[in-house]
């Protein structure tokens, strides 16, 4: 027989989303490739899933840093036909989780490939915005720090597509910062923490209002971030002047972010727009940028 593997979407949070499908695939399948064995292990047993031997299916930790070094045997397995799942801690493995290099080379390795689909927070979070949910982007976490931090928040400034993002509770009020900084204080935008779990909160505010609010109050748990997409102004502004009156005031020595501000409000730009057009002028390190570095206010 054939070895196949199977994608599994385990629940984001309450036990209760675990469909019948799933719990007969984990409580029959041979082997689990998983990121944390406790985790796993705690949601079998919680599920009352003993497999069909009594004692359960194997399990394979395939976390971020042994995803590659395990799918020899994972390969292994399925050559000698057995079912090997594919599960993260919560949500849709690959989908930023690990597990994507696995599904990779078992197809390329030519073993079938399906999947039993379950929770995920970014569609979770997408429905719960209110947003428009039928072109979205997900962009899953931010860079950290440097270039390309600024670079994706400057490409996400003219994003008309709604943003979701995933962010770490004590990077929280550093990323929401930094997208009022990018995108404007006025974009409508949505925090959705704990997503159906006891302690679920979905916190409905503009990117201003929302900073203002974790300002007073501490970040905790999952946290699922939904942005609106740009709604583009009839109003065109000279990008040339713009620029000129950008460069005038770097070499005043503002930062780019004072830059940013007086420019936006001379020219009446919307900032994010004047933003994108800051990232052109060559200003030094990246600290002049206005981003706070990595691990500060953690």
């Amino acid at each position: 027989m054939a070895g196949v593997l199977l994608v599994v979407g385990t629940p984001i949070g309450n036990l209760g989303d675990l469909s019948p499908r799933v719990a007969d695939t984990l409580s029959t399948v041979d082997a689990i490739a998983c990121e944390d064995t406790r985790r796993t292990g705690w949601l079998l047993a919680n599920a009352g899933l003993k497999g069909t031997s009594g004692r359960g299916p194997a399990l394979l930790i395939a976390n971020e840093h042994t995803e590659v070094a395990r799918t020899a045997e994972i390969l292994d397995r399925l050559g000698a036909g057995q079912r090997v799942a594919l599960v993260t801690d919560a949500g849709m493995p690959g989908v930023s989780d690990p597990g994507r290099r696995i599904v990779d080379a078992v197809a390329r390795a030519g073993f079938d490939v399906t999947v039993v689909p379950g929770p995920a927070a970014v569609t979770t979070a997408l429905a719960v915005s209110g947003f428009e949910a039928d072109r979205f982007v997900f962009e899953g976490f931010l860079p950290r720090k440097g270039r390309a931090r600024v670079e994706r928040l400057a490409a996400l400034a003219g994003e008309t597509r709604t943003i979701v993002l995933y962010e770490a509770p004590h990077r929280l009020r550093r990323t929401l910062d930094d997208l009022a900084d990018a995108l404007g204080p006025d974009r409508p935008a949505v925090v959705a923490r704990e997503l159906t779990k006891i302690h679920e909160e979905v916190v409905r505010s503009t990117l201003g209002g929302l900073v203002r609010h974790y300002a007073e109050t501490e970040p905790r748990g999952e946290i699922a971030l939904v942005v609106a997409g740009e709604r583009p102004g009839a109003d065109a502004v000279d990008d040339a002047g713009v620029v000129e009156a950008l460069a005038a005031a770097l070499a005043e020595g503002l930062s780019r972010r004072d830059a940013v501000a007086r420019v936006a409000a001379g020219t009446g730009m919307a900032r994010r727009q004047v933003y994108a057009l800051a990232l052109q002028i060559p200003n030094g390190s990246d600290d002049d940028d206005g981003l706070e570095p990595d691990g500060a206010g953690s």
